[in-house]
């Protein structure tokens, strides 16, 4: 199994970029997908999640102009970034997870892909 990122690349202050992410070889529903972003220096941080029955959490900074959706038939999660900002310039990534006992599990994580957001 493995995540397949795709979609990020250069944008300037304002635009829009959509990365989509697809679990291949994987039989099972992901109950959790969420999209994570690092720069260099800092820790991974969560941007967006959303559960199998399609309930949503963002982080401050990208509610509003980010959305998170899924197409749980094909196990692939998309993030549309409208009104970009160059603080939204890292890696994001992919992960595939679940719940244990209530609590959201991170699993697998995808290769990362790079946005850009030129001011």
């Amino acid at each position: 199994v493995q995540l397949q990122a795709s979609g990020g690349g250069l944008a300037q202050a304002g635009g829009s970029l959509r990365l989509s992410c697809e679990a291949i070889g994987s039989p099972n529903l992901y109950s959790l997908m969420s999209w994570y972003r690092q720069t260099p220096g800092k820790q991974r941080e969560l941007v967006a999640d959303i559960t199998h029955r399609g309930d949503t959490t963002y982080a401050d900074p990208v509610k509003g102009r980010f959305t998170i959706s899924r197409t749980n038939a094909k196990n692939e999660v998309y993030l549309q970034m409208s009104d970009l900002k160059p603080e939204d310039t890292a890696v994001y990534y992919c992960n595939a997870g679940y719940f244990g006992a209530g609590e959201k599990v991170l699993g697998l994580w995808g290769q990362g892909t790079q946005v850009t957001v030129s001011s």
